[in-house]
């Protein structure tokens, strides 16, 4: 005889989905602030008036000088942040919210994807690449890039069974 489906979890069940939404919103905000710049061709080689340009040249002439003058291969990057992975944070918050299981696999191919490209390339590059684009303060890059590593693995994991939101974490 078969078993019925369980009924997901309300969200208050599922304490964990919090920070996931809290921080996967947070990534949909610095993916159009931060990745489309770059991606559009902005330059963020020296401060500007602007608040956006000006945070984003903070941010890399400190921390990240292949973000402040990007080659073709990093503003790939930062297009599939702005244009592909900005529009799924939106879909996973409203799925976390929801219980929507359907975002199961979706969150796997992300994760999958981020790991791939953010934490081999990118971070490659960064610390072994070209000497002009090695970071000068690998301690800054890690505290402020390793969260959109870990944080998609750890979706990861939370994902790993089928129907995600019919169990706690």
């Amino acid at each position: 005889m078969l078993d019925a489906p369980s009924a997901n979890l309300r969200l208050r069940d599922r304490p964990i989905d919090w920070l996931f939404i809290v921080v996967f919103s947070m990534f949909t905000v610095t993916s159009l602030i931060s990745d489309l710049l770059p991606t559009i061709g902005v330059d963020i080689s020296h401060p500007s008036s602007n608040f956006f340009v000006n945070s984003n040249w903070w941010y890399a002439h400190d921390t990240d000088p292949l973000f402040m003058t990007p080659p073709a291969w990093m503003r790939i990057v930062t297009g599939l942040s702005a244009f592909v992975y900005m529009p799924f944070y939106v879909v996973l918050v409203v799925s976390l919210i929801r219980g929507w299981n359907a975002i199961q696999l979706p969150s796997v191919i992300y994760a999958t994807m981020i790991a791939s490209i953010t934490g081999i390339i990118v971070f490659g590059v960064e610390f072994f690449g070209e000497p002009e684009w090695i970071t000068p303060h690998p301690a800054k890059f890690l505290a402020f890039n390793l969260p959109y590593v870990l944080l998609p693995i750890l979706l990861l994991i939370r994902m790993r069974k089928p129907l995600p939101f019919t169990r706690r974490f």
